[in-house]
């Protein structure tokens, strides 16, 4: 499928799903505000419905749509032209391009009325706000002295945590926050920067460059950290056009087309895995030829100006396809679930208070005591289910800490042939110099961190995998458990009213659901994301933090130096005599992987011991947070149904209630929340239209 579109049509469809989340955002405020007035109405006459949970998570919907806003990550290696692409998508020469990957700072642009940008700090200081000229100046350093602080081990801000920075830009007043990570072939704590927001993003811009077709070290990353795990990236083939100035007859168009055929078998070959959706091959709507430097040049001399020829159009396009159709409709038919189920939940209440109306308070409280058993059946199902969770937490925390234990156990029996891949770009003689030796350390440390990091990714993938499978499995069950739930609350209604209550008019097995079923499977979050990342995330999961513990109980340094000891003896004198061919160099290396897996396999015992704990209660309470929510909606539906009945009780004891005026007063608050219904649905299907 081919997609084109110019910057303002991009801009356009941005505006319209703003204004339609706005809109969707307004109506899911009215109908909370029409339910606190009901209730607070209900204290006077009838009592009140048992709608807290419905109005908590109607307001916080609105207000999740009201402040959202689509999250682009920018990611790509050093010298690949990020920031002149992101000045050519913004229309403005707004970042710096020339600040040196190593002193980059993870930057938040967003939409600010005014210029401004807010440092904030790692070691507790109080956020600094400073105006733009300040920023450039202040946080960019000289090429010579980052690369000086780089062989010193050195940040040169190394206080920083990232910095916001506040810009009146119409791509970002229309709901675009985009996230600019420094290079990926740096430090290996910058690259875990990086990583910390990828699944914080709605997708990453993946920037590489024509003239480097896919280093080492970008595919390094994409192996490791984003092919499987499901990830939206679109990938921008930066400079295309200085193909033609590369060759040695520019005007040649033959030659010409031969080099950028070349080039694209080269990114088909390397990119085509990471385009992939439930078994299509997306690489045309995934993979962009563009030169950022001439879309740039065109948008600073006229924002309006046609980008024909950038490739920024193609780009554009399905770019827009996918947050303005795919995203958008996504986020707000979880909007439109949420309402359907507060419309039924009114709906049924309003049906199950009326018949009750005429009945004295003898007569209710029979009614009451015969449905006791069924109040009973709801609170058994509700403890089914929370110990099934428990049981799949059990055995998945377990599951996933061995799986974690034996992985480590076995990095010795592959470490030769893996790390040959991660040695340093040095001669292998110079650790026998005095003078090259904390160089060629510092080197192999980095090497070591940078092994560790895609180990623990590859194994993460994994532990990820497991997650989500249980998370769709206790998906399933909450369907099956809801079920079995409406079944139940079907026959209390028909107790007490002596009449069964249809279902509301035009809704389908999935609105009949409980309001807990709907949440713990997962149909509609009032958080970012799945439910199993919901849960990961309340928990406070990071994979990253358990990498960074793995190097912190392994001691990469004490290894090192016992490596570089271990090297400078008996095996230094050995490698001294075989001089310094490419054979002999091979030997070296090899000789000196063989001392490192040594020292290796001593560490890696003691960390599979002393982590299998942390990782096994980090995933348990992923599941802990998932079954406390589930509990906590279970338990106030529960109880809901029953203050609503006490609540009737209350009030005929305390006062003569008008039958009449009552019943026109719940007729009024069910149209008035039908009304606020369709409102929704016809903003959710103007939208589907308009994508269609």
């Amino acid at each position: 499928m081919s997609y084109k579109i110019e910057t303002d049509s991009f801009i356009n469809d941005l505006d319209r799903v703003a204004r339609v989340r706005s809109q969707v955002a307004s109506c899911l405020s009215k109908m909370a505000q029409t339910l606190e007035q009901g209730e607070s109405e209900g204290q006077t006459s009838s009592g009140q419905l048992g709608l807290e949970r419905d109005i908590d998570d109607l307001t916080k919907a609105s207000k999740n749509l009201q402040q959202g806003v689509f999250r682009l990550l920018v990611l790509g290696d050093m010298k690949r032209g990020k920031s002149t692409f992101l000045n050519a998508l913004i229309g403005e020469n707004l970042l710096p391009s020339d600040v040196n990957p190593c002193t980059a700072l993870l930057t938040v642009l967003r939409y600010g009325s005014e210029k401004k940008v807010t440092v904030y700090f790692n070691d507790g200081s109080s956020p600094e706000e400073i105006d733009f000229k300040s920023f450039k100046s202040r946080y960019t350093i000289d090429p010579a002295e980052a690369k000086k602080l780089e062989q010193q081990k050195k940040q040169a801000f190394p206080n920083v945590d990232y910095a916001v920075v506040e810009y009146p830009l119409p791509l970002l007043q229309k709901g675009i926050e985009i996230v600019d990570s420094p290079g990926l072939n740096d430090t290996e704590a910058r690259n875990e920067l990086s990583l910390g927001y990828i699944n914080n993003c709605h997708a990453i811009l993946f920037v590489l460059r024509a003239t480097q077709p896919c280093t080492l070290a970008e595919r390094r990353y994409l192996e490791n950290y984003i092919k499987g795990r499901g990830l939206s990236v679109f990938f921008l083939i930066n400079a295309w056009d200085q193909i033609r100035e590369s060759l040695i007859d520019p005007d040649d168009t033959e030659e010409l087309a031969e080099a950028e055929g070349r080039l694209r078998k080269v990114f088909q070959s390397n990119l085509v895995d990471y385009c992939q959706v439930d078994s299509y091959n997306i690489y045309d709507e995934r993979v962009f030829e563009i030169s950022a430097i001439k879309a740039l040049r065109l948008r600073v001399k006229n924002p309006s100006a046609s980008l024909e020829g950038t490739g920024f159009p193609e780009f554009m396009g399905a770019l827009s396809t996918f947050l303005t159709k795919e995203r958008a409709i996504s986020e707000l038919r979880q909007a439109r679930t949420l309402a359907r189920q507060s419309h039924s939940h009114v709906s049924e209440a309003i049906e199950r208070r009326i018949p009750l109306l005429e009945q004295d308070v003898k007569e209710l409280r029979e009614r009451i005591s015969s449905v006791e058993p069924e109040f009973n059946k709801l609170t058994e199902i509700c403890n089914q289910f929370k110990d099934e969770i428990k049981s799949v937490r059990d055995s998945k925390a377990r599951t996933i800490a061995d799986s974690f234990r034996t992985y480590v156990l076995n990095l010795g029996n592959t470490f030769e042939a893996d790390f040959l891949h991660y040695q340093p770009e040095l001669r292998f003689m110079d650790f026998l110099s005095s003078g090259r030796r904390e160089a060629f350390e510092v080197g192999l440390r980095q090497a070591f961190e940078r092994y560790v990091n895609d180990k623990l990714a590859a194994w993460s993938l994994t532990a990820e995998k497991e997650m989500d499978s249980a998370f769709s499995q206790l998906s399933k069950s909450a369907a099956n458990y809801g079920a079995s739930y409406t079944k139940v609350t079907d026959k209390i209604t028909e107790k007490l009213t002596g009449q069964k209550i249809p279902p509301v008019m035009g809704s389908s097995n999935e609105d009949n659901s409980p309001a807990w079923a709907k949440w713990a499977a997962g149909l509609f979050s009032l958080a970012r994301g799945n439910i199993a990342g919901v849960a990961m995330a309340g928990a406070g999961f990071d994979w990253k933090n358990i990498v960074l513990n793995f190097i912190t109980v392994m001691g990469v340094g004490a290894l090192i130096t016992t490596v570089s000891g271990v090297v400078l003896g008996p095996i230094g004198l050995a490698l001294l005599g075989l001089g310094v061919g490419v054979v002999q160099a091979d030997q070296a290396r090899k000789e000196l992987v063989k001392a490192a897996r040594k020292e290796l396999v001593k560490y890696l015992p003691q960390v599979a011991q002393e982590q299998w704990q942390p990782i096994h209660d980090a995933v348990k309470e992923c599941f802990d947070i998932y079954e406390r929510e589930v509990t906590e909606r279970m338990n106030d539906d529960i109880k809901a149904r029953k203050s609503e009945l006490d609540n009737l009780i209350a009030q005929k004891e305390s006062h003569e209630i008008n039958n009449g005026a009552e019943l026109e007063r719940l007729r009024k608050l069910q149209r008035e929340v039908s009304s606020e219904l369709e409102s929704v649905e016809e903003v959710y299907q103007g939208l589907l239209a308009a994508a269609g």
